[in-house]
């Protein structure tokens, strides 16, 4: 968490440097409007919330818990203006993540680690698109696919691909020319299936991530 608050602290202080510049009037910057294509690329906080129970094949509880970590990655935002308001947009990356396992109070053992792809769809709204800061709201729909996992201290570990859902909230500064500052933050509700040693152990995972995001963004 204490990555998150970092990035959080940067996006803000990022934000109120861009506002100040904007406003210092630059004539060149102009808002998206209707068909245009945004690219941002940005640095992303993925922070997983999973303190999930894990039971026996019977479905005993064992008393123990599992918990992923945070990845900061960067990652890639598409975004097209189907109206001066409504936008489209696809978030692209992948992110690597520690899962450890263990009983609350004591200590937490690593059991795996695993790369993800996370892809993002959303359909946004832009209230105010001519504003100096245009702020959005969005919701949409994730798919988060593993791939390359890495077994620790004698646990075998597998994933199972999920689908979920995401809302996002953020703004945009535009700055010179085609060029702008982005902000952004997306609440992703994903559980995925954990099986542990051939499914002697089980878990659903409740994945849950917050994704804040401080990116570059150009318009074509």
């Amino acid at each position: 968490m204490k990555y998150t608050a970092s990035l959080a602290a940067a996006v803000s202080l990022a934000a109120l440097f861009a506002a100040s510049q904007t406003l210092a009037a630059d004539a060149a910057a102009k808002p998206a409007g209707k068909g245009t294509l945004l690219i941002d690329l940005r640095i992303s906080d993925v922070v997983p919330s999973a303190n999930s129970p894990i039971f026996t094949a019977a479905g005993a509880d064992t008393g123990l818990k599992v918990r992923v970590g945070d990845s900061i990655m960067p990652t890639l935002g598409i975004d097209y203006m189907l109206t001066d308001q409504i936008s489209v947009e696809a978030i692209l990356g992948i992110t690597e993540h520690s899962i450890t396992a263990g009983a609350p109070g004591g200590a937490f053992a690593k059991v795996h680690s695993t790369w993800v792809l996370p892809p993002v769809v959303t359909v946004k709204y832009h209230p105010f698109p001519t504003a100096k800061i245009s702020p959005y709201v969005g919701a949409g729909a994730n798919l988060m696919v593993y791939f390359s996992g890495t077994d620790f201290n004698g646990y075998k570990l597998g994933l199972k691909d999920e689908l979920g859902y995401a809302f996002q909230a953020g703004f945009d500064v535009p700055l010179t020319g085609p060029w702008s500052l982005n902000a952004d933050a997306k609440k992703v509700f994903t559980t995925t299936r954990a099986n542990i040693n051939s499914g002697a152990l089980t878990s659903n995972v409740k994945l849950n991530p917050w994704v804040v995001s401080l990116g570059v963004g150009r318009r074509f």
